[in-house]
C-alpha cells in the first residue's frame, strides 16, 4: 500500500518523510513502519497545530509515533490541564504535565510563593536568574513550576488553584503571559558529546518549534532574530528556562574551548534582549568566572553561599520537614539528625529534598547521595595530595570547622590554588555546609558524613585514617565497659597513628579524641548507666 503523499505534503512534513525515507529504505513511501493509510490520516490530526490558512504537521509527533508503532505514544504531552490540544514540541509549549506530575507525588511540599519573587523581576534587568543547588534540591521541579505559570498554552488557575500563590496579587498579572521555551542541556549533552552539534541541534530545535507553532516561514536561521519577529509581531514576550545549565561545565571540565564556546552561545542568546521578560537557570555550579568577573556578568547568581529570596525555595526549610514528618508519622529527630546542616544565614535549617522524601516514603534512615553522579567527585577532590587536605579532610571528620575564602574559587571542577577552592568546590556539591558569619565549612549531617566515611574506606592511600576510624567501634566499646586501661591504650594509639599538627597541641588532641570516638556519631543514643568497680 502506498500512502498518497499529497496528504502529507504540509510545513514541516518533509523532514519526516526524509527521515523515513533513512530509517525504512523505502523510497515510495510504503506502509510507513505499519501504518495504514488510514490510521495516519486518523492520528495526524492530533499532532495539527491550526491557523487560518493550512494545517502543519509537527514531525517530532510523528516521527515519535511511527518509531514507536504507536500514534498515542506521545499524547500525553499533546495536552496540557485544560485539555486544549496543541502540538508536541520540543522545546516550547511542554505544558503542565511535568508540574502536575510533581503535584501527585505523595510528599509534595507548595513553594508556589517563590513565583511572587520572579513576577517582581518580570521584564526589568533583574530578570536574569541563576540558581545553584546540589543535586536533589529540588531545582527541576521549581524550573517546571515556573513553566507550567508563565506559559500562554496552560491554565494556571486550574493548575495553581490550591497552592498558596493564588493568594498574591500579582497572580493573575503575570500568569500565562509569555512563550516558553525550556530546555535541558544534559538532554542535549547526551546525545551529541559535541559542543558545535549541540548548539546546531538546540538552536534548530527552538526554530522550528517556534515556526512550527506560530506558522512562520521566517527566512532567517538567526534564533535572536526569529525570536524579535514574533515578539514584534504577536506582543508575546519570552520566558527561557535552562535547567542543568553547567552540564558542560561538570561533564568536561579540562575542554576549555567547549566551555568558552558554549558560554558565548548563552551570551549572544541572552544578554540585552528586549525580547526576554526572565531568564530562569539551575546548576550544580554558579556562572564559570574568568579572573575575577562572570563569564555571563548579566545574571544574578543565588548559590549555596549566601541568602537570598529563593533560598526557601529550593530545599525544604525545617517547618516544612516538621510537617511532612507529622503528616506520615515520621520522626522528627531522626530525621534531623540524618538530613539537616544546611545552616543559611536568616533562614536556619535547609534539607536535601530528595533525602527529606526518600525517608519520609520508606520510613528508612540511609545515605542517598552516592546514588547521583557527585559521588565520584567527592572521591575525587577529598584524596588530592595537594593543600594540606588530608589533615583538613581529617578535622571535618573530627567534627570540626575549616576557615575558608571562598572568593577565590572560580566555579568550575578543574582550576584550584589553595584548600580554599577545593572545599568551596564541595559546598557547591552539597558535601558541605558554608557558614557565612564565621567563613568556615563543616560536614552537615549524619547522612554526608557516613559518605565521607565510605569514600575514605574505599581509598587505598589513608591506611592509618581507615584503621583509626574503625578502631574508634572498639574504644566505644572500652569506653561502655568502663575499662579505663583500654581507653587509655586506644586513645594514645589512635593520637601516634593520626600525625596532626603536634603531639602537644590541644587542640591535635581534641582531633584525635574526636576521631578515635567517631563511632559514637554513629549511634543514634548512648545510654550510660552508673558503674561500681
Amino acid at each position: 500500500m502506498v500512502v498518497g503523499i499529497e496528504k502529507f505534503n504540509r510545513t514541516g512534513i518533509f523532514s519526516t518523510i526524509r527521515y523515513l525515507e533513512n530509517i525504512s529504505g523505502n523510497k515510495e513511501y510504503g506502509e510507513l513502519l505499519g501504518f495504514t493509510q488510514t490510521e495516519l490520516e486518523n492520528n495526524f490530526e492530533k499532532f495539527m497545530y491550526k491557523n487560518e490558512n493550512e494545517s502543519i504537521y509537527n514531525p517530532s509527533c510523528v516521527i515519535a509515533s511511527l518509531k514507536n508503532n504507536d500514534p498515542n505514544s506521545h499524547f500525553k504531552y499533546l495536552r496540557n490541564s485544560n485539555d486544549n490540544t496543541i502540538g508536541i514540541y520540543t522545546c516550547i509549549n511542554q505544558g503542565d504535565v511535568d508540574f502536575l506530575e510533581a503535584k501527585r507525588y505523595e510528599v509534595f511540599v507548595d513553594k508556589s510563593e517563590m513565583l511572587i519573587y520572579t513576577n517582581c523581576l518580570l521584564e526589568h534587568e533583574g530578570k536574569y536568574i541563576c540558581i545553584s543547588r546540589p543535586r536533589r534540591f529540588g531545582k527541576t521541579i521549581s524550573a517546571n513550576m515556573v513553566a507550567a505559570y508563565y506559559d500562554n498554552n496552560c491554565d494556571a488557575e486550574k493548575t495553581f488553584a490550591d497552592l498558596k500563590i493564588t493568594q498574591h496579587s500579582s497572580f493573575l498579572e503575570c500568569a500565562n503571559k509569555y512563550i516558553v521555551i525550556k530546555i535541558t542541556i544534559s538532554d542535549y549533552l547526551s546525545k551529541t558529546y559535541d559542543i558545535d552539534r549541540l548548539i546546531d541541534e538546540l538552536k534548530n530545535d527552538v526554530i522550528n518549534d517556534l515556526r512550527m507553532q506560530y506558522g512562520y516561514d521566517h527566512p532567517s536561521e538567526d534564533l535572536n532574530k526569529l525570536m524579535h519577529s514574533i515578539n514584534c509581531n504577536t506582543g508575546y514576550k519570552f520566558v527561557v528556562i535552562i535547567d542543568e545549565w553547567d552540564c558542560i561545565l561538570r561533564e568536561f571540565k579540562n575542554k576549555k574551548y567547549w566551555q568558552r564556546k558554549y558560554l558565548d552561545f548563552l551570551r549572544y542568546w541572552f544578554k540585552d534582549k528586549e525580547y526576554l521578560a526572565l531568564v530562569y537557570m539551575t546548576g550544580i555550579l554558579p556562572i564559570k568566572k574568568y579572573g575575577t568577573h562572570s563569564a555571563l556578568n548579566m545574571f544574578k547568581e543565588y548559590s549555596m553561599l549566601g541568602a537570598s529570596q529563593f533560598t526557601e525555595f529550593v530545599g525544604f526549610t525545617e517547618p516544612e520537614v516538621k510537617t511532612l514528618c507529622q503528616q506520615f508519622n515520621r520522626d522528627f529527630n531522626d530525621c534531623k539528625m540524618w538530613y539537616d546542616g544546611y545552616q543559611i544565614k536568616n533562614f536556619g535549617s535547609i534539607y536535601n529534598p530528595r533525602s527529606v522524601n526518600q525517608y519520609i516514603s520508606s520510613g528508612d534512615l540511609d545515605t542517598y547521595w552516592n546514588k547521583t553522579e557527585t559521588y565520584k567527585a567527592l572521591c575525587d577532590y577529598i584524596f588530592i595530595e595537594k593543600y594540606g587536605l588530608r589533615d583538613i579532610i581529617i578535622n571535618l571528620l573530627a567534627n570540626d570547622s575549616v576557615h575558608i575564602n571562598p572568593n577565590t574559587f572560580t566555579n568550575d571542577m578543574e582550576t584550584f590554588k589553595s584548600h580554599d577552592d577545593v572545599l568551596t568546590l564541595l559546598v557547591h556539591l552539597g558535601y558541605l555546609t558554608y557558614d557565612v558569619k564565621t567563613s568556615s565549612v563543616r560536614i552537615p549531617n549524619k547522612e554526608i558524613a557516613s559518605e565521607f566515611i565510605t569514600a575514605v574506606n574505599n581509598y587505598q592511600g589513608w591506611p592509618i585514617v581507615v584503621q583509626a576510624i574503625n578502631n574508634s567501634a572498639k574504644l566505644l566499646f572500652s569506653v561502655l565497659r568502663f575499662d579505663c586501661e583500654a581507653v587509655a591504650l586506644g586513645v594514645q594509639k589512635a593520637h601516634f597513628e593520626t600525625s596532626i599538627l603536634q603531639y602537644n597541641d590541644e587542640n591535635a588532641l581534641s582531633y584525635v579524641i574526636s576521631l578515635a570516638f567517631y563511632a559514637a556519631r554513629e549511634k543514634d543514643s548512648i545510654v550510660v548507666t552508673a558503674h561500681t568497680p
